[in-house]
């Protein structure tokens, strides 16, 4: 299916881009992967780590319609991963969050359809479903953006879905790094909300739920893993029985655009979920422009569905939360040179 195609990855030089890359880099699948993002800086430092002629690097901003059409061109599928992502960036910026989220996102879609690209798979965030803060609307309205765009094109031709995931673990601005690094430098552990819940994903769950969209998609479609959740307090003692440390804990209270717990599908989209096993898929609203249907047809009645949620999933203790994180190398490089591996195995 995959093989002498070629692969784009926008935002490419982040989390998501270098766990795809690791995933493909020996894989036959894909003759050419290519790395778009803005951060040359990032491109070098990954050209210097994984060194393939498979892989070519595009400078550019999705915000840049020339510069993602000329990566673009010649480009079988893309993984749409560029995105302002940290909220408090996006609540003090809210218009440069629109300019990459939203207006990025249609000019990635609107080049992909210009270059007959055969499938797109957008990154979407728990925080699109009832958004609180800037980040999370303009990723709900990234999500519109395709779902409009899905309607339109030939479903022969291209394909244009999307997956909408919780908190990735261990990724670039995420709590994990900053406990272990309060842990390691013996400082306090800060925690807004000990019974605040959130969604817990590895990276290759994250590449596992990207590659099922790509592989199960139709236009319009956002696909849904199903994961575990913990609260912050149970996962900042998971660290700190790992790092065998007794640091203090300190609450500081809810920061502004924060949650008490995540939502990954609201009650309106769990009425038309279908359950995968363990992935939800979520159809568009594919009715067509006679705005008759949207006052005369309405949905089921949504008051019998449950949203789906950081408070009502899998809840993890201490000894699955710590099992859970010695799957990731940033731990495990740090634990497991003093642990039986035998006894956390991946």
């Amino acid at each position: 299916m995959f093989k002498s195609k070629t692969l784009l990855i926008t935002g490419g030089t982040g989390s998501f881009g270098n766990a795809v890359l690791r995933r493909f880099i020996d894989d036959d699948r894909f003759g050419e992967i290519r790395i778009f993002s803005r951060d040359e800086k990032k491109q070098d430092d990954m050209r210097n780590i994984i060194a393939s002629r498979k892989v070519k690097y595009h400078i550019g901003d999705v915000r840049d319609l020339s510069s993602i059409d000329s990566a673009v061109r010649g480009v079988d599928y893309i993984f749409h991963a560029a995105a302002l992502k940290q909220v408090p960036s996006c609540e003090f910026f809210p218009i440069e969050a629109v300019k990459t989220n939203i207006l990025g996102t249609d000019n990635v879609l609107a080049t992909a359809e210009k270059h007959k690209v055969s499938k797109v798979v957008i990154l979407s965030t728990d925080k699109a479903a009832y958004p609180i803060n800037a980040m999370g609307m303009s990723k709900a309205l990234m999500e519109k953006v395709m779902i409009a765009r899905s309607r339109n094109v030939n479903p022969s031709q291209i394909v244009l879905c999307g997956t909408r995931y919780g908190n990735v673990m261990a990724s670039r601005g995420s709590v994990i790094p900053l406990f272990i690094n309060q842990i390691k430098t013996g400082a306090q552990i800060t925690i807004t909300d000990p019974n605040m819940t959130r969604f817990m994903m590895t990276l290759e769950d994250a590449v596992d739920l990207v590659l099922f969209a790509f592989e199960n998609g139709n236009n319009g479609d956002i696909f849904v893993q199903k994961s575990p959740a913990a609260s912050i307090d149970i996962l900042a003692r998971a660290l700190l029985e790992l790092y065998e440390k007794d640091s203090d804990i300190t609450i500081i209270g809810t920061r502004h655009g924060e949650k008490l717990y995540e939502t990954l599908v609201n009650r309106e989209d769990m009425v038309k979920a279908r359950d995968r096993g363990d992935y939800f898929q979520i159809p568009a609203d594919n009715r067509d422009l006679n705005y008759n249907q949207y006052f005369n047809v309405g949905e089921d009645d949504v008051s019998q569905a449950e949203e789906y949620h950081s408070h009502n999933t899998k809840q993890l203790d201490i000894e699955s939360m710590k099992e859970l994180l010695l799957k990731l190398p940033l731990i495990k490089k740090d634990i497991l040179r003093d642990f039986d591996v035998a006894q956390y195995p991946d």
